[in-house]
């Protein structure tokens, strides 16, 4: 599986996962898919409810309103993505156990250095089974 992601977008995410330290953020990716290719065309800067560094909560309204302006607009949602601002971009065992959907993919955006942030993609199956998804730029 592949995602693609706008330089702009990525620009976005970064900034949000940046003004959110030393807490964790997060958000919702929203698209279209084909065969083995998932597109990100909107993001959502959603609120961590749990205003941790460690974990995350997204803010329910709001991500009842992001899974509706996507719908409204003939995307589905294709993932979400949070930071791990002291650690690595790799699910960590909460991720793993809090992954409910195996259609979507789970992007981590390591802030562990703060001048190399990675971001990384992950599938993670009704068995806790993580794989690595590519991550291509546009």
């Amino acid at each position: 599986m592949k995602i693609n992601i706008s330089k702009r977008d990525y620009n976005t995410m970064l900034m949000h996962c940046r003004s959110g330290l030393p807490n964790e953020s997060c958000g919702l990716l929203a698209g279209s898919v084909s065969g083995e290719m998932k597109t990100v065309q909107k993001i959502y800067l959603l609120t961590n409810t749990d205003h941790s560094p460690e974990h995350f909560s997204m803010d329910p309204k709001e991500q009842l309103a992001a899974v509706k302006d996507a719908r409204a607009n003939g995307f589905v949602l294709i993932g979400n993505f949070h930071s791990h601002p002291a650690s690595p971009s790799r699910p960590s065992e909460e991720d793993k156990r809090l992954a409910y959907d195996p259609s979507i993919d789970y992007l981590i955006l390591s802030l562990q250095e703060r001048d190399n942030p990675v971001l990384r993609a992950f599938g993670i199956d009704t068995d806790k089974n993580v794989t690595v998804h590519e991550v291509h730029f546009i």
